[in-house]
């Protein structure tokens, strides 16, 4: 893995995993809408890539010629109705099929049955982008955290099919979806994770 692609670089995770993959040594390409939420010692360290997640020529363009792909999609705060997540995902996929790249590693955020209401709709999206990943013939890793903590960074543990503990340090995670990307034992799974106390 030398040069990966990663959309939404400027999320509180996306950052993390950013900075992640930079001191592993990456190429990295940072997809954004607005280059100016990039930090800047993050803006001068990789290639950056303006464009929206929902026109394809702007996803098409970000994947090529990058071996690896890791998506924190998000809307922020907004927890209303959408398919923003999901019509995303489909062109990352579409993207990656068409430039023959194989693995991506994902964000799922809440992709359980049982959520608070008020998540309802979000996760309803979060799992409609599952769903085109797992039918996608891609080597996806679909990540689960638990809470997601702004605390620094320490070890974590990986469980395929379940969390095994209730919160993640933001900074793992973002370590955890740069890792992923070489490790075939989490290729096709759901890897619940949380930073061992």
């Amino acid at each position: 893995m030398d040069r990966v692609v990663i959309f939404g670089s400027t999320g509180m995770t996306g950052i993390c995993a950013v900075e992640a993959a930079v001191k592993k040594g990456l190429n990295v390409r940072a997809f954004v809408r607005d280059p100016s939420k990039l930090p800047d010692h993050l803006r001068n360290s990789v290639e950056v890539v303006q464009g929206d997640v929902l026109e394809y020529k702007d996803v098409l363009n970000a994947v090529r010629n990058v071996t690896g792909v890791v998506a924190v999609l998000g809307t922020r705060n907004d927890l209303k109705p959408t398919t923003v997540l999901s019509d995303g995902i489909n062109n990352i996929v579409k993207a990656m099929k068409e430039l023959n790249v194989e693995i991506i590693s994902h964000f799922c955020s809440t992709t359980q049955k049982k959520v608070p209401p008020v998540f309802k709709d979000l996760n309803a999206d979060h799992q409609r982008e599952f769903d085109i990943l797992k039918v996608s013939g891609l080597k996806y890793i679909a990540v689960l955290p638990p809470h997601i903590a702004d605390q620094p960074a320490s070890e974590y543990q990986i469980q395929h099919d379940k969390s095994p503990g209730r919160v993640v340090s933001k900074y793992d995670l973002g370590r955890f979806l740069i890792d992923s990307l070489i490790q075939p034992e989490h290729y096709g799974k759901v890897c619940g994770i949380c930073t061992k106390q």
